[in-house]
Protein backbone atom coordinates (compact mmCIF):
# COMPACT_ATOMS: atom_id res chain seq x y z
CA UNK A 1 0.00 0.00 0.00
CA UNK A 2 1.58 3.17 -1.02
CA UNK A 3 1.97 5.60 1.90
CA UNK A 4 0.11 8.97 1.73
CA UNK A 5 1.57 12.52 2.62
CA UNK A 6 -0.84 15.14 3.36
CA UNK A 7 0.98 18.71 2.88
CA UNK A 8 0.31 22.28 2.83
CA UNK A 9 1.19 24.78 0.27
CA UNK A 10 5.09 24.48 -0.84
CA UNK A 11 5.07 28.14 -0.90
CA UNK A 12 4.72 28.44 2.86
CA UNK A 13 4.39 25.16 4.75
CA UNK A 14 7.49 24.59 6.44
CA UNK A 15 6.34 21.83 8.21
CA UNK A 16 5.24 19.77 5.33
CA UNK A 17 8.81 20.63 3.55
CA UNK A 18 10.38 18.22 6.65
CA UNK A 19 8.99 15.06 5.99
CA UNK A 20 8.00 15.49 2.07
CA UNK A 21 12.39 16.04 1.34
CA UNK A 22 12.96 13.23 3.58
CA UNK A 23 10.61 10.68 1.23
CA UNK A 24 11.50 12.74 -1.87
CA UNK A 25 15.06 12.62 -0.89
CA UNK A 26 15.03 9.01 -0.26
CA UNK A 27 13.38 7.72 -2.99
CA UNK A 28 10.43 6.30 -1.01
CA UNK A 29 7.45 5.93 -3.19
CA UNK A 30 4.38 7.72 -1.85
CA UNK A 31 1.04 10.27 -2.44
CA UNK A 32 1.21 14.07 -2.09
CA UNK A 33 -2.09 14.76 -1.02
CA UNK A 34 -2.65 18.57 -0.75
CA UNK A 35 -4.56 20.56 1.09
CA UNK A 36 -4.41 24.62 0.56
CA UNK A 37 -3.92 26.18 4.12
CA UNK A 38 -6.09 29.05 5.56
CA UNK A 39 -8.43 29.12 2.87
CA UNK A 40 -11.50 27.91 5.11
CA UNK A 41 -13.72 25.63 6.54
CA UNK A 42 -14.17 23.20 3.81
CA UNK A 43 -10.23 22.93 3.51
CA UNK A 44 -9.65 22.57 7.37
CA UNK A 45 -12.58 20.10 7.67
CA UNK A 46 -10.39 17.93 5.16
CA UNK A 47 -7.33 18.22 7.35
CA UNK A 48 -9.57 17.13 10.03
CA UNK A 49 -10.96 14.18 7.98
CA UNK A 50 -7.43 13.08 8.34
CA UNK A 51 -5.99 13.64 11.57
CA UNK A 52 -7.54 15.06 14.47
CA UNK A 53 -4.69 17.71 15.30
CA UNK A 54 -6.27 19.69 12.39
CA UNK A 55 -2.55 20.68 10.99
CA UNK A 56 -0.41 19.34 8.51
CA UNK A 57 1.83 17.16 7.75
CA UNK A 58 0.05 14.02 8.37
CA UNK A 59 1.49 10.63 7.21
CA UNK A 60 -1.32 7.70 6.07
CA UNK A 61 0.31 4.51 6.10
CA UNK A 62 -2.40 1.45 5.68
CA UNK A 63 -4.35 2.16 9.11
CA UNK A 64 -1.61 4.25 10.80
CA UNK A 65 -1.80 7.83 10.47
CA UNK A 66 1.38 10.03 11.97
CA UNK A 67 1.30 13.74 12.54
CA UNK A 68 3.61 16.34 13.15
CA UNK A 69 6.82 16.28 10.97
CA UNK A 70 9.63 14.87 13.67
CA UNK A 71 7.18 12.04 14.64
CA UNK A 72 6.98 11.30 10.66
CA UNK A 73 10.56 11.34 10.03
CA UNK A 74 10.92 9.10 12.86
CA UNK A 75 8.39 6.23 11.74
CA UNK A 76 10.06 6.49 8.37
CA UNK A 77 13.30 5.84 9.85
CA UNK A 78 12.18 2.52 11.60
CA UNK A 79 9.84 1.43 8.15
CA UNK A 80 12.35 2.05 5.90
CA UNK A 81 15.68 1.56 7.80
CA UNK A 82 17.98 1.27 4.23
CA UNK A 83 17.19 5.01 3.61
CA UNK A 84 19.33 5.65 7.03
CA UNK A 85 17.32 8.74 7.81
CA UNK A 86 19.22 8.61 11.18
CA UNK A 87 23.51 8.29 11.56
CA UNK A 88 24.27 4.52 12.24
CA UNK A 89 26.79 5.37 14.65
CA UNK A 90 25.05 5.39 17.98
CA UNK A 91 26.35 9.11 19.35
CA UNK A 92 26.25 10.48 16.47
CA UNK A 93 22.40 9.60 15.82
CA UNK A 94 21.84 10.58 19.41
CA UNK A 95 23.34 13.84 17.99
CA UNK A 96 21.47 14.26 15.24
CA UNK A 97 18.16 13.47 16.76
CA UNK A 98 19.34 15.99 19.60
CA UNK A 99 19.72 18.83 17.19
CA UNK A 100 16.74 17.78 15.39
CA UNK A 101 14.30 18.27 18.31
CA UNK A 102 15.68 21.65 19.02
CA UNK A 103 14.90 22.52 15.81
CA UNK A 104 11.14 21.44 15.71
CA UNK A 105 10.91 23.35 19.47
CA UNK A 106 13.07 26.37 19.61
CA UNK A 107 13.66 29.09 17.43
CA UNK A 108 10.86 31.45 18.05
CA UNK A 109 11.64 34.52 17.30
CA UNK A 110 13.03 33.53 13.71
CA UNK A 111 10.01 31.65 12.46
CA UNK A 112 8.07 34.74 13.78
CA UNK A 113 10.24 37.57 12.37
CA UNK A 114 11.10 35.77 9.39
CA UNK A 115 8.12 33.16 8.36
CA UNK A 116 8.59 31.08 5.24
CA UNK A 117 7.33 32.56 2.12
CA UNK A 118 9.35 31.67 -1.24
CA UNK A 119 7.72 34.50 -3.08
CA UNK A 120 9.07 36.68 -0.87
CA UNK A 121 11.77 39.33 -2.80
CA UNK A 122 14.86 38.35 -1.60
CA UNK A 123 16.41 41.01 1.07
CA UNK A 124 16.90 41.62 4.99
CA UNK A 125 14.65 43.00 7.06
CA UNK A 126 15.09 44.61 11.21
CA UNK A 127 15.75 41.35 13.90
CA UNK A 128 15.60 41.19 17.26
CA UNK A 129 17.96 40.39 19.68
CA UNK A 130 15.90 37.29 19.85
CA UNK A 131 15.89 36.04 16.70
CA UNK A 132 19.92 37.20 15.98
CA UNK A 133 20.11 34.50 18.76
CA UNK A 134 18.62 32.19 17.25
CA UNK A 135 20.82 33.01 13.81
CA UNK A 136 23.72 32.63 15.80
CA UNK A 137 23.07 29.10 17.65
CA UNK A 138 22.07 27.47 14.07
CA UNK A 139 24.75 28.14 12.62
CA UNK A 140 26.74 27.09 16.12
CA UNK A 141 25.24 23.76 15.12
CA UNK A 142 25.94 23.82 11.39
CA UNK A 143 29.48 24.44 12.26
CA UNK A 144 29.86 21.61 14.52
CA UNK A 145 28.40 19.18 12.69
CA UNK A 146 30.60 20.10 9.71
CA UNK A 147 33.39 20.14 11.92
CA UNK A 148 32.66 16.46 12.64
CA UNK A 149 31.06 15.28 9.12
CA UNK A 150 32.46 17.27 6.67
CA UNK A 151 34.91 14.77 5.40
CA UNK A 152 32.24 12.05 4.77
CA UNK A 153 29.50 14.38 2.39
CA UNK A 154 28.57 17.88 2.25
CA UNK A 155 25.48 17.29 4.95
CA UNK A 156 25.03 17.72 8.86
CA UNK A 157 26.32 14.39 8.95
CA UNK A 158 27.89 13.35 5.83
CA UNK A 159 25.61 12.04 4.23
CA UNK A 160 21.53 13.67 4.08
CA UNK A 161 19.69 12.84 6.87
CA UNK A 162 16.52 13.54 8.96
CA UNK A 163 18.09 16.28 10.49
CA UNK A 164 18.92 18.31 7.02
CA UNK A 165 15.17 17.72 6.81
CA UNK A 166 14.43 19.39 9.48
CA UNK A 167 16.57 22.66 8.76
CA UNK A 168 15.63 22.60 5.29
CA UNK A 169 13.41 25.77 5.87
CA UNK A 170 16.27 27.40 7.47
CA UNK A 171 17.78 27.26 4.72
CA UNK A 172 15.12 29.26 3.03
CA UNK A 173 14.85 31.81 5.26
CA UNK A 174 18.20 32.73 5.52
CA UNK A 175 18.60 32.56 1.93
CA UNK A 176 15.05 34.61 1.61
CA UNK A 177 16.22 37.02 4.36
CA UNK A 178 19.31 37.79 2.96
CA UNK A 179 20.74 36.58 6.42
CA UNK A 180 24.53 37.37 6.80
CA UNK A 181 25.94 33.87 7.50
CA UNK A 182 29.29 32.25 7.85
CA UNK A 183 31.62 30.47 5.42
CA UNK A 184 30.86 27.36 6.50
CA UNK A 185 27.05 27.97 6.65
CA UNK A 186 27.40 29.27 3.22
CA UNK A 187 28.51 25.99 2.01
CA UNK A 188 25.99 23.96 4.07
CA UNK A 189 23.40 25.99 2.69
CA UNK A 190 24.64 25.82 -0.84
CA UNK A 191 24.59 22.11 -0.74
CA UNK A 192 21.06 22.31 0.17
CA UNK A 193 20.02 24.02 -2.01
CA UNK A 194 21.62 21.84 -5.05
CA UNK A 195 20.08 18.69 -3.73
CA UNK A 196 17.35 17.69 -6.13
CA UNK A 197 14.51 17.04 -3.97
CA UNK A 198 15.19 20.20 -2.07
CA UNK A 199 14.99 22.02 -6.16
CA UNK A 200 11.89 20.09 -6.53
CA UNK A 201 10.11 21.75 -3.53
CA UNK A 202 11.28 25.28 -4.06
CA UNK A 203 10.39 24.92 -8.22
CA UNK A 204 6.89 23.57 -7.34
CA UNK A 205 6.36 26.79 -4.27
CA UNK A 206 7.81 29.16 -6.72
CA UNK A 207 5.04 28.45 -9.18
CA UNK A 208 2.06 28.41 -6.78
CA UNK A 209 -0.50 30.99 -7.36
CA UNK A 210 -2.09 30.91 -4.13
CA UNK A 211 -1.17 33.53 -2.22
CA UNK A 212 -2.22 34.32 1.05
CA UNK A 213 -1.41 37.15 3.34
CA UNK A 214 -1.52 34.84 6.73
CA UNK A 215 0.90 31.85 6.19
CA UNK A 216 2.95 29.21 8.36
CA UNK A 217 5.68 30.65 10.22
CA UNK A 218 6.82 27.47 11.56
Amino acid sequence: MTLKLVIGNKNYSSWSMRPWLALRANNIDFEEVFIPLYTGDADKRRILDVTRSGKVPALVDGDITVWDSLAIIEYLAERFPDARLWPEDRASRAHARSISAEMHSGFVALRNECGMNLHRPIGAVPLSDDARANIARIQQIWSECRKRHGNSGPFLFGAFSGADAMFAPVVHRFRTYAVEVTPVAADYMNAMMAQPAFQEWTRAGLAETIVIERFETA
